[in-house]
């Protein structure tokens, strides 16, 4: 009996020894697999290391001399050669579906999906569904269209001579005028898990960075038209965009109702008042379109991008990389779907600034789709037409850097210009 039970034991004991042989390996293989492309340099890294970097930059690039967490943000305009690829447009009613919180799956989820692409999660602390039944109707013919009532004419959305001379002033208005902006722990919640630097792998984060939204902020009006936007672009960038007569219908639906918000009337004033743009509100609306939505050439092929596409919902190099995708919505709706992975935020160069659930300006390490973001900052919680009467003011008023104030937070709106076209636009945290 003592020999049967020895043996028995000497199998477990080998069952599990080869059990965590296979594990290592797996858990090795996975740390190689993680890009090891983004092993790029944080605010105080070693000065070695940032010297080695540096000694790789052609002395010639325009970019050549930039702080590197900002190199990583910025984008190649290299006339690449990338092949179609079928158009990618997810289901909305994903958006509705159950979230990815299921007992029976694995704490860190990865699936092949039909559609080619590989979802990437965690489990979220809270069932994720998005109200979707206005979405159809932004597709109905303009006649037909349902739009909220104008503010009034006395909210405070002419500029003043203080705001005409000083940018950040202008912007840090267009804040203060934000009415739609959301309230921390009030409208949603976030987990900002454990810091790292942007070069290390590890993932920091146990959970996702939306722990819970009200469902009230998605019937919001512009933020509902906001939503239907992001499903009408193939992410990989080259990719030729087919527009069709419905999504032409929701771009100028978007535009409309945000033009009847604070943040965009007082946006047009300031550009008249500039010379910038037309007196005529409906010349300025047709300006707006065509800066956000007409399509320009990325990676190669033309009619593959548009500034909306980039900033708003974001692009896959071929080379596997992330580009663009500086919006929270977009980061909420695919993470509850599964596709994101936060992967935790970067620490900030002044010491002692951690976030938390109550900070609005994040700068974050994410996977979409498996393809590693190591350097990502957003604006957590703003409204549409704050973020686009923001992006367009810095564009057309401002310069390549436009260092801000918004409310607590010291900002540097990075503007790279692709022609008469925004290449891209995005928030970084002052130093």
């Amino acid at each position: 009996m003592e020999g049967l039970i020895k043996g028995l034991a000497d199998v477990i004991l080998g069952a599990n020894d080869q059990d965590r042989d296979q594990h290592h390996q797996s858990h090795d293989d996975e740390e190689r697999s993680r890009s090891s492309w983004a092993e790029v340099v944080s605010g105080d890294q070693d000065q070695d290391q940032q010297d080695q970097t540096q000694s790789h930059q052609g002395s010639g690039s325009r970019f050549s001399n930039r702080p590197h967490r900002e190199k990583e943000e910025e984008e190649s305009w290299r006339d690449d050669s990338y092949s179609h690829k079928e158009k990618y447009r997810p289901q909305r009613e994903e958006c509705e579906s159950e979230s990815f919180n299921s007992p029976n799956r694995p704490p860190k989820l990865i699936e092949d999906n039909n559609d080619g692409w590989q979802t990437v999660g965690k489990p979220s602390r809270q069932t994720h569904k998005v109200p979707k039944e206005n979405w159809n109707s932004y597709k109905l013919p303009a006649d037909e269209q349902q739009y909220s009532n104008e503010v009034e004419a006395g909210a405070g959305v002419e500029p003043s001579q203080s705001e005409l001379g000083d940018l950040s002033r202008a912007c840090e208005k267009l804040w203060d005028l934000d009415s739609n902006r959301l309230v921390p722990g009030k409208d949603y919640e976030i987990d900002c898990g454990e810091g790292k630097k942007a070069y290390q792998k590890q993932d920091m984060a146990q959970g996702s960075l939306f722990t819970w939204v009200s469902d009230d902020v998605f019937r919001k009006p512009t933020f509902a038209r906001f939503l239907s936007l992001l499903d009408n672009y193939n992410p990989h960038q080259g990719s030729k965009e087919v527009v069709t007569s419905e999504e032409r219908q929701e771009q100028a639906s978007f535009i409309e109702e945000i033009s009847r918000t604070a943040p965009i009337k007082y946006l047009h004033k300031f550009l008249v008042s500039k010379g910038i743009a037309s007196g005529s509100y409906q010349d300025f609306k047709r300006m707006m379109t065509s800066l956000w939505f007409d399509l320009y050439g990325r990676g190669g092929t033309s009619g593959s991008s548009s500034a909306f596409e980039h900033v708003f919902v974001g692009e896959i190099k071929q080379q596997g990389e992330v580009s663009g995708f500086h919006n929270w919505l977009q980061f909420y709706l695919e993470e509850a779907k599964g596709r994101v992975d936060y992967q935790g935020y970067l620490f900030p160069r002044r010491r002692g600034e951690i976030p938390d659930s109550e900070t609005q300006l994040l700068t974050i390490q994410f996977e979409w789709n498996g393809v590693l973001k190591s350097v990502s900052s957003t604006l957590v919680g703003v409204s549409p037409e704050f973020e686009i009467a923001l992006y367009t003011l810095c564009f057309y008023a401002g310069e390549e850097d436009n260092h801000i104030q918004l409310g607590p937070y010291e900002i540097n709106v990075k503007c790279y210009r692709l022609g008469d076209r925004i290449g891209s636009v995005f928030p970084i945290a002052e130093s």
